[in-house]
């Protein structure tokens, strides 16, 4: 059946770095390197033998099974794995996994989090706005490396090489030349300011014996990494020190203030440690008591990227809060505004401190006054009024399952869609559109005909509601969906045949919603739309047990397939054999799809170097000289250089990239 696939349960595996190099030439490999067991395998092993000497580990980068002493292994979890694996030499992967306390700050490191970059020997400040891999594992490997992305902030904006994209996939928005992707060695969190427990401006003596007087701290020493209180305008400010240097016979202090400035002052004008001072009391988010009128019916929430009205014309941010502000009526949204944009707030507003962000970037608007970033998406900017009629309760699409709720919700007897007559195929479909995801929730507010308004509210209502809320959607709101369908002429044999999802998706976002093919596909120099894309496989495959990013690059090598464009949705039907034959017992899910290889245009990687790939061999697809299966790209100089006598048998040799 389309759009379920079954899953194996993977075996867990052990890793461990190597300390020691294992003195054997025959090996080459060195101490610092990531190797990896099967739990299954080693407890098996443990279990013949008291004491194990030697364990059958298979080494990051190969295949097969090396024997290695145990007492030159160390055991790593993971996460500490794919940490390391980033490190793109043995011996610094080693040297980073003897300091136990970057390691562990690094593992730390979360999303939002303020830190320092180094660049070309440059600490560079900004905030972690992404942590995971940048490409998917190769076939022989389970892991690969943990990068942070970061965006630069205050001076350091445009020092950068980076958008937030790597190799044409964008992993956190940001504007041009303001990210980095750095591996953990390269960052260092910036210690966050601590909290004052006391509410009260008169301290006790106890605890005021325990701060430093300023003559104190004036005369104990700085280093980089302190953290350092000094005066400015008469307010007191903090900061933590990134510098020190001499110049003209003085110490002069380079500091990195809260907010987000780099200052440079004489070392005299420093005091080491905090001086406390009573900072606006935070002010929580009551969500309990918002109405439904106080609900953006588009959705925007927290980290929305979002458009107002201002005097200049329009202005652009982000949410960083939503809530309510003394004194004032309804639901507002703390705005950060970008850069270009004046506001009025540094996040406060009448002394209670809301969200933080640098002076004069906040701004406080009423949320319904926002609307979603218009350079970001292609809605009509009259959404919000269509949508008027949308905001009574019980309206709004309800948010989809999340992974943790999945067990408990979509498992078991009477969860799912209940089918009735036929309908397996369309409650495949749309259980996958919108149990777990949101990116199709546009269609249920969506402006449509008056005639197919029911049709409509029958999906929000009747079908996604229930599936998200209660994990069960009964068999005639199925049927009545197809009633409705069949009796607005759209297919006459709608409530007793079975029918295609691709049919049916086309009916619903052509014909109903009227939007925009999803997909646009180049075969032979001629591009076709389509809103999804069924995948085929011809009979010379070698798969067994394959994933999602198999099964699609082996369909559209065969078919000759390319993607015109980046598509905005990639809804994929799995093969379907019929009853009684299957060409797959298990189909692995892939979590993330890699389409790089799948583009007729963009830059892509040589497969043997990592360089700017100018060609591609189609022969190579199945050749296993470079990788088991799989596009292969190459450089001028490896194809040149690597395998070209080998390739000389291949039938078509080279395609050239555009």
């Amino acid at each position: 059946m389309d759009f379920l696939w079954s899953m194996d349960t993977c075996d867990v595996k052990m890793y461990f770095i190597l300390i020691e190099e294992p003195g054997l030439s025959t090996l080459l490999i060195n101490a610092g390197h990531i190797c990896y067991i099967q739990e299954s395998r080693y407890m098996s092993r443990l279990s013949r033998s008291e004491s194990l000497q030697e364990l059958p580990v298979i080494c990051m980068g190969s295949s097969y099974d090396r024997f290695l002493k145990v007492n030159h292994l160390k055991p790593v979890t993971a996460k500490e794995a794919e940490l390391l694996q980033a490190l793109g030499d043995d011996s610094e992967r080693l040297k980073w996994y003897l300091e136990r306390d970057a390691l562990s700050t690094a593992l730390g490191l979360t999303k939002d989090t303020p830190v320092t970059v180094e660049l070309d020997g440059k600490w560079l400040q900004g905030i972690v706005r992404y942590v995971g891999r940048l490409t998917e594992p190769k076939y022989t490997d389970p892991i690969v490396g943990t990068f942070f992305g970061i965006e630069l902030q205050g001076e350091d904006k445009g020092k950068g090489p980076s958008d937030g994209t790597y190799l044409s996939k964008t992993l956190f928005p940001c504007k041009k030349d303001c990210g980095i992707f750095a591996p953990f060695s390269r960052v260092n969190p910036m210690f966050s300011k601590p909290k004052l427990v006391s509410k009260c401006l008169t301290f006790p003596a106890a605890q005021l014996a325990t701060q430093p007087s300023s003559q104190q701290a004036h005369h104990q020493p700085l280093s980089t990494g302190d953290r350092v209180t000094f005066f400015m305008d008469e307010d007191i400010l903090h900061g933590m020190v990134m510098d020190l240097e001499e110049k003209d016979g003085r110490t002069l202090v380079i500091i990195s203030t809260d907010r987000d400035e780099k200052i440079t002052l004489p070392l005299d004008s420093v005091i080491k440690g905090e001086l406390l001072q009573q900072e606006p009391e935070p002010m929580e988010t009551d969500k309990a008591v918002m109405s439904m009128e106080e609900v953006h019916p588009l959705g925007l929430g927290v980290d929305s990227l979002v458009e107002v009205t201002l005097a200049i014309g329009p202005g652009y941010g982000t949410i960083r809060w939503i809530g309510t502000l003394p004194g004032q009526k309804g639901t507002y949204a703390g705005l950060e505004l970008e850069d270009g944009y004046i506001g009025v707030s540094n996040g406060t507003f009448k002394d209670h401190r809301f969200f933080r962000c640098l002076p004069r970037q906040g701004l406080f608007v009423k949320l319904l006054s926002c609307r979603p970033d218009s350079r970001f998406q292609g809605a009509s900017a009259n959404v919000l009024q269509e949508r008027q009629a949308l905001r009574s309760p019980g309206a709004l699409p309800s948010s989809p399952i999340a992974s943790d709720q999945v067990e408990r919700m979509l498992i078991g007897r009477m969860k799912g869609i209940q089918g009735h007559i036929n309908s397996c195929y369309m409650d495949s479909a749309l259980f996958s559109l919108f149990s777990c995801s949101s990116v199709l929730d546009s269609v249920l507010f969506k402006s449509t005909e008056p005639r197919d308004a029911p049709i409509q509210s029958t999906l929000l209502h009747d079908i996604v509601n229930p599936l998200r809320s209660e994990g069960f959607v009964e068999g005639r709101h199925i049927m009545k969906l197809r009633q409705q369908l069949q009796e607005l002429g759209y297919c006459h044999t709608f409530t007793t045949e079975e029918k295609d999802p691709e049919e049916f998706l086309t009916l619903i976002m052509h014909h109903i919603f009227c939007l925009d093919p999803l997909l646009k596909l180049s075969a032979g120099g001629k591009v076709q739309d389509s809103y999804c894309y069924q995948i085929f496989l011809d009979n010379n495959h070698s798969l067994v047990l394959p994933t999602v990013q198999h099964l699609l690059e082996h369909s559209f090598h065969s078919a000759g397939l390319k993607l015109a464009e980046v598509p905005s949705c990639l809804i994929l039907q799995m093969p379907r054999f019929g009853k009684k034959f299957k060409m797959f017992q298990k189909i692995i899910p892939s979590l993330e799809l890699d389409i790089t290889d799948l583009l007729s245009e963009g830059p892509q990687q040589c497969v043997l170097c990592g360089q700017l790939a100018f060609e591609e061999c189609v022969d190579c697809f199945r050749d296993p000289v470079f990788s088991r299966t799989g596009f292969k790209v190459f450089c001028r100089t490896c194809s040149s250089q690597v395998g070209r006598k080998h390739r000389l048998t291949h039938s078509t040799l080279c395609v050239y990239l555009s």
